[in-house]
């Protein structure tokens, strides 16, 4: 068994919560404070590729989440951190900022395969783990009817590469081959790997 009741979460997604509960694991949200500039993780640097990138913002979420539990007196328990992006060949696509640069992203990725990179890392103050997971999603060709009438429903925003797989975004893929969790945000059989290097019975 392991020595720790429940494990941090420091991610804001439902999706993520909602994947862990069905692994059964308990977890406590770890979230940052106004005084922490989060969206500043995210920033792409030069010719950075898609695998390094997400590897790297994870790894920096994961010192920001553990330094965060420290600062604020609360009980040592292994951090779980996540970041996804979405990648067409090496360019980044992240979480749109605003309807148009969604109707962007999408038309895009409108009748291109594309992959969905998610990294996960568990970590305590002596020691971390970072797992990838890598999928292919393939969407069919969209109208900018469809696009636009995607996009005013407002799930788009919020999501890297602009949808959320487990949406209405669903009846324009033609084609999953992957991860559908890592899709989703938390590669489930990924995820139970690390937290079993952390004790937990998953």
């Amino acid at each position: 068994m392991s020595s720790f009741p429940f494990v941090y979460l420091a991610s804001q997604s439902p999706r993520r919560q909602q994947l862990l509960e069905q692994m059964g694991v308990a977890y406590q949200l770890l979230l940052p404070d106004e005084s922490e500039d989060a969206e500043a993780l995210e920033v792409v640097l030069s010719c950075e590729s898609p695998k390094a990138y997400v590897q790297r913002v994870t790894l920096l979420k994961l010192a920001a989440a553990v330094q965060r539990m420290k600062l604020r007196g609360l009980p040592l328990a292994p951090v779980l951190c996540a970041d996804t992006t979405v990648a067409l060949g090496r360019t980044i696509y992240g979480k749109p900022d605003n309807a148009a640069h969604a109707q962007r992203m999408l038309s895009d990725l409108s009748g291109q395969s594309h992959r969905v990179l998610t990294s996960v890392a568990v970590g305590t103050v002596r020691k971390q783990a970072q797992a990838l997971s890598i999928s292919n999603v393939r969407f069919a060709p969209m109208t900018s009817q469809q696009i636009k009438r995607y996009v005013a429903s407002g799930e788009p925003m919020g999501k890297a590469g602009a949808y959320a797989v487990q949406g209405r975004a669903s009846v324009h893929i033609e084609h999953i081959s992957g991860s559908y969790s890592g899709i989703m945000g938390l590669p489930m059989y990924e995820t139970a790997q690390l937290l079993r290097d952390f004790g937990f019975k998953v």
